[in-house]
């Protein structure tokens, strides 16, 4: 019989429990044992976004459409492979399916650094690269995501799910901010060899899990892509999801990321070098943190469709003052409040669809989210770079902002949850 998570730890009486309330999921071993590897292994994992963003800049003199290429490239991929990577992990061990992932992407750091220390790097070797991480992704995010939900009880799975997200985002401020000062000193390919000894902690932290699984999960039979059409059915009639899906997905595709637009804005309107690059993407990284954190303290939130539309608000004006700053001192704050806004949006999104689904289902819903984050952003930062490139920095950041505010308006308009279904108090 299997161990309780949290066997050894004394239970924390009430008035300690609230006290401690934001960090209650790392009661549990095998959380705590995950989120401490994702700590380490996030920070290499910022550094080498931060460094490839800028060596693709070098080596096409600035294209911002070719930074947009490399997302375009990097969603294929994971339009491609998404969807089969989640029904994949809903019927093999994801612990054992994450080692073998963990392990191909420290292969691919070390490809890198090795190329580009070699001197032999070429633009083409970027985008054929950014396409084989996402292929392995696409089988890792589905069963990491999946894996978390069987490490906590339902009631902790919110906060678990905004540790996790606070956790990497946390590594957003401390990486890019590394990844400036270490340019100068080890460089691109020092940078890339970084990233890949710190997948060691993660993979460390899944040897040191219980291999035992934390709930008897029924395996999915079937043929495979029948199963994945079931999970994608399952969501579709659900009451709360598709609004929120929408509405997230929304944010993902039409708001630009920070890979495409903080070197551009860096370049093209502050002037500004990488260090002062690197705060950019700390002051995002700062506000993801702060958003898990406050995410994580509320427990288990009973709205949590208007807090996903708040969030979703909260972003957008943000991106609009951005979008207005022409230095650090505007930029800073509305990052951060865009971070914010935008990690509480995402962690909320997981929450539902990892809550209001069985959990034999879980690795194939958590895949849509994957598609969420992984395809939907990049498939949008290739029209955004172009546009970009076309009418300038400024309107086409307002232009993004005001196509996800009709989209958020539109969902609004459309009233109340959809009929049927869980309603959201039981999400």
């Amino acid at each position: 019989m299997r161990k309780p998570a949290n066997e050894g730890v004394v239970p924390l009486s009430g008035g300690e429990r609230g006290s401690l309330a934001t960090f209650r999921a790392l009661e549990h071993r095998d959380f705590r044992i995950i989120w401490t590897g994702l700590a380490v292994s996030s920070v290499g994992t910022w550094m080498q976004i931060v460094a490839l963003s800028l060596l693709v800049l070098d080596l096409t003199h600035g294209s911002p459409v070719a930074l947009g290429a490399v997302s375009l490239v990097q969603a294929l991929s994971f339009l491609l492979f998404a969807l089969i990577g989640g029904g994949v992990a809903d019927r093999f061990d994801r612990r054992r399916l994450l080692l073998l992932t963990q392990s191909l992407l420290m292969g691919l750091a070390v490809l890198l650094g090795t190329l580009t220390a070699a001197g032999v790097i070429r633009f083409w070797m970027i985008p054929l690269a950014a396409f084989t991480s996402s292929a392995i992704l696409s089988f890792d995010q589905p069963a990491r995501n999946a894996l978390v939900t069987s490490l906590v009880p339902k009631e902790d799975l919110m906060n678990a799910v905004s540790l996790q997200s606070a956790t990497f985002n946390a590594a957003s401020i401390l990486g890019p901010a590394l990844a400036g000062l270490a340019l100068g000193r080890i460089g691109y390919a020092g940078n890339f060899f970084l990233n890949a000894a710190s997948y060691s902690a993660m993979l460390a932290a899944l040897m040191l899990l219980d291999s035992r699984p934390a709930e008897a999960v029924p395996r999915s039979r079937g043929r495979l892509l029948d199963s994945v059409r079931e999970a994608l059915q399952f969501v579709r009639r659900d009451a709360v999801l598709p609004s929120v899906v929408s509405a997230y997905g929304a944010l993902l595709f039409f708001g630009p990321s920070a890979a495409v637009v903080l070197p551009l804005f860096a370049r093209q309107v502050a002037h500004i070098g990488s260090t002062q690059l690197g705060i950019l993407f700390s002051a995002v990284g700062a506000g993801t943190v702060l958003g898990a954190l406050i995410v994580a303290s509320m427990g288990d939130f009973p709205q949590k469709k208007r807090l996903e539309f708040g969030a979703i608000l909260a972003w957008i004006l943000a991106l609009v003052v951005f979008g207005s700053s022409s230095g650090m001192a505007v930029a800073v704050p509305a990052l951060v409040v865009l971070g914010a806004g935008q990690n509480t949006a995402g962690a909320v999104a997981i929450t539902l669809l990892q809550s209001r689904v069985p959990a034999e289902m879980r690795g194939r819903v958590m895949s849509l989210n994957t598609l969420l984050i992984m395809c939907a952003r990049p498939l949008g930062d290739f029209p955004i770079a172009a546009v970009i490139g076309s009418l300038g920095f400024r309107p086409t950041i307002l232009l993004c902002a005001m196509i996800v505010g009709l989209v958020l308006l539109a969902l609004v308009s459309w009233g109340a949850d959809r009929p049927g279904g869980v309603p959201e108090s039981g999400g």
